[in-house]
């Protein structure tokens, strides 16, 4: 699902209400509690119009609003402490590229020539969110405690976290010679990922109800 260039529309193809839930609120999927279990089976197509250009902070309100709409959803926040990853600045100091260019609706983070990140306007609290579901065996949400509210650029390349299972020499070792997502974080962003006790923000279904079949 993503924003159309322009900031006038917005589409999801065949994507369940709690990952449009996690998109939306930027929360991982396993933070959001109760509600029936189609929340996780059905899959919607979504081509929802704001009808003028807007941003897509506003975008991201105008489908929170189609979803409690259609849905007839509703929700309320508590917060837990429990396991936490805290994204700080490291003491080196952030190496990101400062972007203040104009919102071009593209996807924040995509992955190049070997599955390398790649990084275009991308704002903290997007990349916290991207960071919890990279790192989603840990099933420790990521908190930013960097204190950067703008968009930065970057690129991004680390060994990836192979299941125990996993038979390690169906990885090009040149990939798996790469370092940990912590160490790549603080020796190529200049930011320093902790695991620690912290504010574990939930989502919890109070009321929802499966749409008419189209509108």
């Amino acid at each position: 699902m993503r924003a159309l260039p322009g900031g006038e529309r917005y589409t999801a193809g065949d994507a369940s209400l709690k990952l449009l839930i996690s998109l939306m609120y930027k929360i991982p999927a396993r933070q959001i509690a109760a509600g029936p279990a189609w929340l996780d089976t059905d899959g919607y197509d979504i081509e929802a119009s704001a009808g003028s250009p807007r941003s897509l902070d506003d975008l991201h309100v105008m489908f929170r609003n189609l979803l409690a709409d259609r849905f007839q959803l509703k929700l309320h926040r508590e917060v837990r402490q429990g396991p936490v990853y805290a994204l700080s600045v490291d003491k080196s100091g952030q190496k990101m590229k400062l972007n203040e260019s104009a919102d071009t609706f593209d996807f924040p983070i995509t992955r190049g020539l070997d599955g390398v990140v790649i990084g275009s306007r991308v704002p903290m609290e997007y990349f916290c969110w991207w960071l919890s579901q990279l790192l989603g065996r840990d099933e420790r949400p990521v908190i930013d405690r960097t204190g950067l509210g703008k968009n930065y650029d970057f690129t991004l390349s680390f060994a990836p976290q192979l299941p125990p299972d996993f038979p390690r020499e169906r990885v090009p070792a040149r990939i798996l010679a790469r370092p940990s997502i912590f160490d790549a974080l603080r020796e190529q962003l200049g930011l320093e990922l902790a695991a620690q006790e912290g504010p574990v923000e939930y989502l919890v279904i109070d009321h929802v109800e499966r749409p008419a079949e189209t509108y």
